[in-house]
């Protein structure tokens, strides 16, 4: 009786110290422990849809939002090889600044819908041809039955599908509508470190991951991608007032 009491302890140790399982499916890690640390899976998972979202309308938390996607995009078309494909019914890409985040115009495909709906179908099509390694789309009205189908063609073919929602208006808010996505993300930009000398610092942006299967909602202060599409932590702040649990606080940097 002592002896298998002996062994059940030894065995409940030996559990607690196994690491959490990897994922039975790909994933995509942004390489900033307190990030993938609670991602499940370690990372993004690849074959799913994923949402984000600007904070506000400001101009500078669209662009944080737009770079933040072409930075998982490129990391992704580095890793598989393959070309990103964008969608998008506007026609106000910025080239150089895509390219900053890692995301060159030789490796992109442009597609220019008429509507959400032309847009919507592009994206399927695209994803179950195979071709892109990640598909970007633009759009402001989605609704729950196509992010099922887009979620469930992403999965199908491993392929990430990064749906940039739009907002309507000043007061609306994309993530507040009901989504099938895998995680569902909010951007906004955040102040940049003073510098001793004239000149302009690495952005800085507040990440907010809102929604996520099988997962906590959580925020940090991040530096925006480089020119390979990572992000990373201000050395300034480390984990202590960079990372935040539940709903994001903007504070200074």
């Amino acid at each position: 009786m002592f002896a298998a009491s002996t062994n059940l302890q030894h065995s409940l140790a030996q559990l607690r110290t196994i690491a959490v399982p990897v994922a039975d499916y790909r994933v995509l890690p942004f390489e900033i422990q307190g990030i993938d640390s609670r991602l499940s899976g370690g990372g993004l998972r690849t074959g799913a849809l994923h949402e984000a979202a600007a904070h506000s309308c400001s101009v500078v938390d669209d662009a944080a939002t737009t770079l933040f996607l072409a930075g998982i995009a490129a990391r992704e078309s580095a890793r598989t090889g393959g070309p990103v494909l964008w969608a998008s019914c506007r026609n106000d890409l910025y080239a150089p600044g895509l390219e900053q985040a890692g995301l060159l115009s030789a490796n992109v495909i442009y597609a220019q819908p008429l509507d959400d709906s032309a847009l919507l179908a592009v994206i399927e099509d695209a994803v179950r041809d195979g071709t892109p390694s990640a598909v970007i789309a633009e759009a402001r009205q989605v609704s729950m039955v196509a992010t099922r189908r887009l979620q469930l063609v992403a999965a199908d073919a491993d392929i990430p599908v990064l749906l940039l929602r739009r907002r309507r208006g000043r007061e609306h808010d994309p993530l507040g509508e009901p989504s099938a996505a895998w995680t569902r993300w909010r951007i906004a930009s955040a102040p940049s470190q003073r510098l001793n000398v004239a000149g302009v610092g690495r952005p800085r942006w507040s990440v907010e991951l809102a929604r996520q299967r099988s997962g906590t909602s959580f925020s940090m202060i991040v530096e925006g991608c480089d020119e390979t599409g990572c992000l990373a932590v201000p050395a300034a702040l480390g984990h202590r007032t960079a990372e935040t649990a539940g709903p994001a606080r903007y504070a200074a940097a």
